[in-house]
């Protein structure tokens, strides 16, 4: 979704996750697709086969309100995703170049703060952290790319207790990333390069699930101080053309509070 046709891609990734029968038909014998085919998506949706196929193949990038709702309903998707679809038929996204720097103030802020915290950029390079960031995964270091780790690097996936869902929404925040309000050639070479060399990261990518993993809990087990059960809470940061602050942490009492007090210390 990252291509130049990114609204003909997403409608033809969505339209294979519904089912005929979840829309009403009648699954023949004779199917060669598991989803919808695009004459059953126009018929459903109140448009003729061929005004659909236009739009599929970028010949009609900018569909009207009441077409893509109509799209949006027959695809089942949720208001997540529906405002995706409305993102990507947009024609007036600018392309993104200007390198990520975090403010002073975000680097203060974080330093300051007594659990793991790090600032990622658009594509999840990891662009700041603390030092108890840091020692939870040497993966949350200036430098490092996050998404990269997360599904290439084995030690991420023994960090990660949650590691299926982690992925599912990483990658589901970068697509709705990936329809903002912006283009980002650098977003594009690393969705090809993990499309390549990670089964899980590709299939999920053509699963087309919008939308952020909402805060709640991480598990991690961590190779030094064993099974940690974290919160997990995500915070745009504002003016920053797309950073966020992730913020780990314990609640106070716990098993889990003592070895991060543990992490800080050694």
């Amino acid at each position: 979704m990252t291509g130049d046709n990114a609204l003909g891609e997403y409608l033809r990734r969505r339209r294979g996750q519904v089912r005929p029968e979840d829309v009403g038909l009648i699954r023949g014998s004779r199917r060669r697709v598991e989803g919808l085919r695009r004459e059953e998506l126009a018929a459903l949706a109140g448009m003729s086969a061929d005004y659909y196929l236009r739009i599929e193949q970028g010949r009609n990038a900018n569909p009207s309100l009441q077409i893509l709702e109509a799209l949006a309903r027959v695809l089942r998707l949720d208001a997540a995703a529906t405002a995706h679809l409305h993102e990507l038929a947009r024609d007036n996204r600018a392309t993104y170049s200007d390198p990520e720097v975090v403010s002073d103030d975000i680097l203060t802020l974080i330093d300051q703060l007594p659990m793991p915290a790090f600032v990622a950029g658009r594509c999840l390079d990891c662009l700041a952290s603390n030092p108890l960031a840091r020692a939870l995964s040497p993966n949350f270091t200036p430098g490092r790319n996050l998404l990269r780790q997360l599904f290439l690097d084995p030690a991420e996936r023994e960090l990660h207790a949650d590691w299926d869902d982690a992925t599912a929404g990483v990658v589901s925040g970068l697509r709705q990333v990936a329809g903002g309000e912006t283009t980002d050639p650098r977003l594009h070479a690393l969705v090809e390069e993990l499309c390549a060399s990670s089964p899980r990261f590709e299939m999920l990518w053509e699963r087309a699930d919008i939308g952020y993993r909402p805060a709640g809990a991480s598990h991690m087990h961590h190779p030094r101080v064993g099974e940690l059960h974290l919160r997990r809470n995500r915070l745009t940061v504002p003016d920053s053309d797309g950073q966020h602050l992730q913020i780990y942490h314990a609640l106070p009492g716990t098993d889990t509070a003592d070895k991060l007090a543990r992490l800080l210390r050694s």
